[in-house]
């Protein structure tokens, strides 16, 4: 899908990397360039520079919200999801009191569980763990049951696993989760990559995503409704905007990288000849895109099967394009390193799913190796992988 407007894709790697952050086409980087080329200032300036920059941030925003489905005026903008959802835990912990509960997940990776395991142990209050089928990868739902109650005061989950890939059913978790008076933090930066979103079908009070992983530069987003964030009041300068959702930002935004992000967007929307608004398009992208990673995965899935001495870790019903495995007689980052010989990038180790490496016992052995597929990769860059394992 587009290969040719990706630069870094003509360095002869196969970047089977994306799920730690994926390459960017012509258009970022010339969106970016330009930017700058053309001059900026500070937001709320008298003169056509600081113009400027309103219209960037205005439209960074409407492109995150039309590609998750949400209200732009909701849309928090900062340096990644990480800071972002610290800061939001922080936030909402303040109405936390001793007896009061949290739901965290172990398939999440650690930045939608420590900001909120952390929050809570400030606060008092309670933390509670929904467990993982270790033979599957799945998140049974059944368990939430019996996790809340009338204390329940928020549940993070994960929109599909950083990876193992797993989607679980995030519906039916906000569903009770609301049931019980709780709000709900999904954390999508997985997930956003590999299909279509839609922040109010999931059930997502707060919904996390990262440009980085969807061909944008390093920028971070948390998707909520104004009205929410309207009630919540986080620590700020005196001196800064408490305007929704400014109030949520800390300092200068990077106006050359929102730029960025709605390049990203458009790049997104136009994968395919589907017509329409910007949403319509990037439903019908986002679709196509996701059938082309399935059928690439399918085939990196049966080819690795056929290899002697691979795991593969995790077999969930639903899933994204990313394999994590194991060869008997290396260590994860031998097997990355082999691959990386063949200029074939793939990641090794925990990759943050610090809990979910921990509860399948492999953690101190190096965890995995993670091979992830994007809408750039394409059947080459499969069999690149899968031929130079077959070697060693």
């Amino acid at each position: 899908m587009k290969r040719a407007e990706f630069p870094a894709l003509q360095d002869g790697h196969a970047y089977l990397d994306g799920a730690a952050g994926t390459q960017v086409p012509a258009s970022v980087i010339d969106a970016i360039a330009g930017t700058y080329r053309r001059g900026i200032g500070n937001v709320g300036g008298a003169f056509p520079a600081s113009h400027r920059a309103d219209e960037i941030v205005a439209n960074a925003r409407q492109a995150v919200a039309d590609l998750v489905g949400g209200d732009p005026g909701g849309v928090i903008l900062g340096a990644n999801m990480t800071t972002l959802t610290y800061r939001l835990a922080n936030t909402l912990a303040t109405g936390w009191q001793p007896g009061d509960e949290v739901v965290v997940t172990r398939l999440d990776h650690d930045a939608n569980v420590r900001p909120w395991v952390q929050a809570a142990e400030k606060a008092g209050a309670t933390v509670k763990w929904a467990d993982v089928d270790r033979a599957t990868g799945d998140l049974p739902t059944g368990q939430f049951d019996a996790l809340l109650s009338e204390r329940t005061r928020l549940v993070a989950v994960t929109a599909a696993s950083n990876v193992l890939g797993t989607r679980p059913d995030v519906a039916s978790i906000t569903a009770a989760a609301h049931n019980a008076g709780a709000l709900t933090y999904v954390d999508g930066v997985h997930a956003t990559p590999h299909g279509p979103t839609d922040r109010t079908a999931l059930g997502a009070d707060f919904y996390a995503t990262s440009a980085y992983k969807w061909c944008g530069p390093h920028v971070g987003a948390v998707v909520a409704d104004p009205a929410l964030l309207d009630t919540l009041r986080p620590d700020k300068l005196a001196s800064s905007s408490d305007d929704v959702p400014n109030r949520f930002e800390t300092g200068t935004l990077p106006f050359a990288d929102l730029a960025g992000v709605t390049a990203a967007v458009e790049h997104l929307a136009g994968l395919t000849d589907a017509t329409g608004t910007r949403r319509e398009r990037l439903l019908a992208s986002m679709t196509a895109a996701e059938d082309h990673e399935q059928r690439l995965f399918a085939r990196l899935l049966d080819g690795l099967r056929e290899i002697p001495g691979v795991t593969l870790h995790g077999a969930p019903q639903r899933r994204t394009a990313v394999a994590y495995f194991t060869i008997d007689g290396q260590t994860p980052r031998q097997t990355a390193e082999t691959l990386a010989a063949a200029k074939v990038n793939v990641w090794n180790g925990h990759n943050y799913a610090w809990e979910l490496t921990g509860a399948l016992g492999i953690r101190d052995a190096g965890s995995a190796v993670r091979a992830s597929i994007v809408h750039y990769n394409d059947g080459t860059d499969v069999d690149r992988l899968l031929d130079c394992l077959q070697r060693t």
